[in-house]
């Protein structure tokens, strides 16, 4: 599984970002997707998943902001980023389940991240 995240940059507060993951193999339509971001000192944290059923799951801080959704047929998997706010800036990485519904912080593939840079 080689996973290619996608669609970083550096924005101001209240603009938008859509990341792209781009997966290879078969696997990529069966398998629970999500994202994860990290800040240098931090520990990587949740932001968003997505089930090979569609039904989505996002961590508090970014309900109602973010929506993550998968194309099967293109093997690509999405973060739309509305309303960003400093506090997102970190390094993006998509993540694809190893047998479990959705990837987990010791369960997964990873990608290589991207970079989120958000200024007030």
């Amino acid at each position: 599984v080689q996973l290619q995240a996608s669609g970083g940059g550096r924005v101001q507060a209240g603009d938008s970002l859509r990341l792209s993951c781009a997966a290879s193999g078969r696997t990529f339509r069966t398998s629970g997707m999500g994202w994860y971001r990290q800040v240098p000192g931090k520990e990587r944290e949740f932001v968003a998943a997505i089930t090979w059923t569609g039904s989505a799951a996002y961590a508090d801080f970014v309900k109602g902001r973010f929506t993550i959704s998968r194309d099967n047929a293109k093997n690509t998997l999405y973060l739309q980023m509305n309303g960003l706010l400093p506090e997102d800036t970190a390094v993006y990485y998509c993540a694809q389940a190893r047998g479990t519904p959705i990837p987990t912080q010791n369960n997964a593939y990873w990608g290589q991240g991207t970079q989120v840079t958000v200024s007030s």
